[in-house]
């Protein structure tokens, strides 16, 4: 392919500056539209990428451009003269060829959750030049809600880093709509409201996308007074930055979400009233010949500030229900959102999140996703699938009946603090949808997190696989990772990322610790869908690389992060110990197992406050110098607060957006655990039950007191984060060994169906001692039989099988235990469906003449008690 160096480009670069400041443009830095001579601006956008990220080694990379592939995105690597030639056909691609390099030649590593960034000097040759072309089209990056759990704090300097990383990681679509309350303010003004209304109408800062998305009006406000001027400058800056870079941004489009006010001057306006959650808004009729008008100023107001990149979201039921189900009204909605897109830009695409037809699935109906699709046509509008690591919509929509459309990955909500990410879905399910019939419209690939997240290993081959042509051997690829994340390879770190491989990171596995709940005694909240001995090993492994690795700040972050993982999923267990004891009416007992549990908590926040990333300090503080006055300061702190804890005045989502953080841990949720199990202790000392609705009475108030607060934590990381994950784990060691060892232990399982606080993984994670630690279904909701079993992963002789049931009551269980050698040929072990035995701790053992197995299943036939099947744990014995 023909190639023109950039070093050829700089003397045309200088005369267009001149021209420029002799009132001559040289380019559109709204629009993006080069006027420049063909790649000269990507180089020297590359190029101070590279000076911001390595400033000392800057001169060792020379980018170059290069045409695309046939309209693809396109990269090269090649050593020449001791220096790293970058070819790319714009900005994005040469920033990925060069994240490309550092992290596979240079075992560098670059993310917002730690970063390791030692070249090797000299810099590895490239040997035989490497090329690669991307299939993807788009590659899309963020979620409105990011906008409110992650970035609503965000100055230039952080947002600079974050576009950095997104070229780095070839991101060419990102959402952007920073600032977009400065065109709502303008489009207001226009339409004749009152400075009052407009200040009402407009939310707090971490409620401002939900409200793009229709979702509230107000929640939050006032605005400071300088904030809509600030970011709309903010905005202006973020857009010209990744235009420069070559990527195309997503713009708002009026979606038909109007202010209350268009009621007062406008009395005869057709309104819908919409209802999401606890808030009310207002949707303004399609066919009401204000639709168009107000489309149209939205879009002048919008392009006079922002420009046109040609992309638009609008989401105008993203978790409501539609004011009517009828397919020509859907229709004359959706054609009206885009008309009032086209109509001032030509050239519009309509992206979509199609989180509508999951969330509402019931009222989106085939016929009716057919009618408002269909409405469109298919080049002029762009689906996101939001969620295709979990529940896809594309192969129930008939692939979005022919529109265009991103395979994504939701990966995160409300920004929670979780290990998870499904690396087997994103390997295996997004190079199948390319091949599947209903996916030849697939265009490219999408992270569409509700915040930035704590899982840096799934961005990383989620977005190379925009280059990747085929699915990857995912053990030698996380070995690669585990050596680039860290700077070389270490055995005991390889053993860590191989564990992590087959637990956390084998499924989303959203797992949320009791730690966060509400207090209750009610029954275990909580819990991992994993086993969690296993990430337990996982910590134990990647400590003991610390000699080695201790010094490298990813390796640091990766650990507390691990660390974390396993000490909040420890909980549940500390949890299950407190309600045991309350149940048996054992002080002394309730008051140790109290105690231990608080005293996690309290150690969990002084581990995460040595990592500058898990500090609620630093939230606050990055909330509070966007106000100006003492009251502006303290109303965005109230955002800042009330975001992450109660969200909203209602119950709902209540700790939807929760944060093991420091400061957290400390000044939220254990001043919520310690007053609550005073009480729990003083009524089991007084033998009278706990008013728990009275309980709940003062928590709610204390809560709703605690926004209001301006209590300072500490914005800067305190400690050593290695020291104190060894610490902890001399403390914790222990309780991580299961007291009930078998064949079984900790090896893959499967079952018919897992209710979802009793994962199948329970029933053999080597705990017997507790009963309320369970495998469970209810063939009620799930229909018979009810079966569980494991994978012994190669065969061994069994004489013996131990079947725990849920124990401490009357209850008994009937069963049968098959085994088999392939998973699909069964013997029956042992039949004991007339079971009447009491279930105890020492569980129902059957014994029979040993033979070779690999897989043993247990299916429940009756529970005596009720119609749950449970099973706390299933051991395997040679005899």
């Amino acid at each position: 392919m023909p190639t023109a160096n950039c070093l050829q480009f700089v003397r045309l670069y200088l005369i267009l500056a001149f021209l420029l400041l002799s009132g001559i443009p040289a380019t559109n830095a709204l629009t993006g539209e080069p006027s420049s001579p063909l790649g000269s601006d990507a180089c020297l956008a590359a190029q101070g990428l590279v000076q911001r990220l390595l400033p000392d080694h800057a001169n060792r990379f020379v980018f170059d451009f290069v045409v695309p592939d046939e309209g693809r995105d396109v990269f090269e690597l090649e050593t020449r003269d001791g220096q790293v030639v970058i070819r790319g056909n714009n900005g994005v691609s040469m920033a990925m060829g060069l994240n490309w390099y550092l992290k596979h030649y240079c075992r560098c590593h670059v993310s917002w959750c730690g970063s390791q960034l030692t070249l090797p000097d000299p810099l590895p040759a490239v040997e035989p030049k490497v090329r690669r072309t991307s299939w993807a089209k788009h590659r899309y990056f963020l979620n409105y809600c990011s906008f409110g759990y992650s970035l609503p704090w965000y100055d230039w300097n952080q947002w600079e880093r974050l576009i950095d990383w997104m070229a780095l990681n070839g991101v060419n679509m990102p959402l952007s709509v920073t600032g977009q309350e400065s065109v709502w303010r303008a489009v207001c003004q226009r339409l004749g409201m009152s400075d009052q209304e407009i200040t009402e109408f407009l939310a707090g800062p971490p409620y401002l996308p939900f409200q793009w998305m229709g979702c509230l009006d107000g929640w939050g406000g006032p605005l400071p007074a300088n904030w809509i001027s600030e970011h709309e400058a903010l905005g202006k800056k973020i857009l010209a930055r990744q235009r420069q870079l070559g990527m195309t941004p997503v713009l708002q489009g009026f979606t038909g979400h109007v202010p209350q006010a268009v009621e007062r001057i406008f009395p005869d306006a057709k309104l819908y009233r919409i209802r999401w959650i606890d808030w009310d808004t207002n949707l303004l009729d399609p066919l009401d010949p204000r639709f168009a008008k107000i489309a149209a100023i939205w879009m002048e107001e919008q392009q006079k500030r922002f420009g046109a990149s040609h992309l638009y979201a609008a989401d105008t039921f993203i978790e409501m229900t539609p004011p009517s189900g009828d397919t020509q009204d859907l229709a004359n909605l959706s054609r009206a959102i885009y008309d009032g897109l086209v109509r001032h830009d030509p050239q519009a695409v309509w992206v979509l999140q199609t989180w509508i037809f999951l969330y509402q699935e019931a009222f989106w109906t085939q016929p009716r996703i057919e009618a408002f699709l269909g409405a469109v046509g298919h080049e002029q509008m762009l689906c996101l699938d939001l969620a295709c690591e979990n529940r896809p919509q594309w192969s129930r929509t008939q692939g979005f009946c022919g529109k265009p459309w991103l395979w994504c990955n939701i990966q995160n909500y409300g920004c929670t603090v979780s290990l998870g990410g499904s690396l087997k879905g994103i390997n295996t399910d997004l190079p199948a949808a390319r091949t599947d019939p209903l996916g030849a419209r697939l265009v490219g690939l999408g992270f569409v997190n509700e915040g930035l997240d704590y899982n840096p290993v799934v961005y990383d081959l989620m977005f190379e696989m925009a280059w990747r042509e085929e699915p990857v051997d995912l053990k030698a690829w996380i070995a690669g990772y585990s050596a680039c994340r860290y700077g070389r390879s270490n055995a005991n770190a390889e053993e860590a990322w191989n564990i992590l491989l087959t637990t956390v990171y084998d499924g989303p596995h959203r797992t949320r610790s009791v730690i966060d709940h509400v207090p209750t005694l009610a029954g275990r909240r909580g819990g991992p869908s994993y086993s969690n001995l296993r990430l337990a090993d996982s910590w134990r492994a990647l400590l003991a690389a610390s000699d080695q690795l201790g010094e490298s700040d990813a390796y640091q972050f990766d650990l507390v992060n691990l660390a974390r993982q396993v000490l909040t999923n420890h909980a549940g267990q500390l949890h299950g110990e407190i309600i045991k004891a309350h149940k048996a009416g054992d002080l002394d007992a309730f008051d140790a197992a109290a105690q231990r549990f608080l005293n996690l908590i309290g150690e969990l926040d002084e581990l995460l406050g040595s990592r500058k990333e898990f500090l609620l300090g630093k939230w606050l503080g990055d909330a509070r110098r966007w106000g100006e006055t003492d009251a502006e300061k303290a109303q965005m702190e109230w955002n800042a607060r009330r975001v992450i804890t109660l969200w909203g005045g209602g119950t709902a989502i209540n700790d939807y957006a929760r944060k093991e953080w420091a400061g957290m841990l400390s000044g939220f949720y254990l001043q919520r655990w310690e007053p609550y199990l005073a009480q729990q202790r003083q009524a089991l000392a007084s033998g009278q039950p706990l008013d728990e609705e009275a309980s709940y009475a003062r928590l709610r108030a204390w809560m709703l007191a605690w926004s209001d607060q301006s209590t300072s934590f500490p914005d800067r990381p305190r400690g050593d984060s290695v020291a104190l994950a060894k610490e902890l784990w001399a403390r914790y060691a222990d309780q991580f060994k299961p007291d009930a060892l078998s064949l079984t232990t900790g090896k893959p399982t499967a079952c018919s169906h897992a209710l979802p606080s009793h994962p199948k993984h329970l029933a053999n994670d080597g705990h017997v001692s507790d009963p309320g630690s369970f495998w469970a279904t209810d063939v009620n909701q799930h229909a018979e039989p009810a079966w569980w079993q494991v994978d012994l992963e190669e065969p061994v002789t069994i004489g013996r099988v131990v079947v725990v049931g849920y124990y401490g009551d009357a209850r008994y269980y009937g069963f049968t235990v098959e085994t088999s050698l392939d998973g699909q040929s069964w013997t029956t072990a042992a039949d004991r469906r007339d079971n009447r035995e009491p279930s105890t701790a020492d569980g129902y053992t059957c014994t029979f003449t040993p033979h070779p197995v690999r897989y043993l299943r247990i299916t429940q036939t009756h529970n005596s008690a009720n119609s749950g099947r449970h099973l706390v744990e299933v051991m395997a014995f040679e005899r």
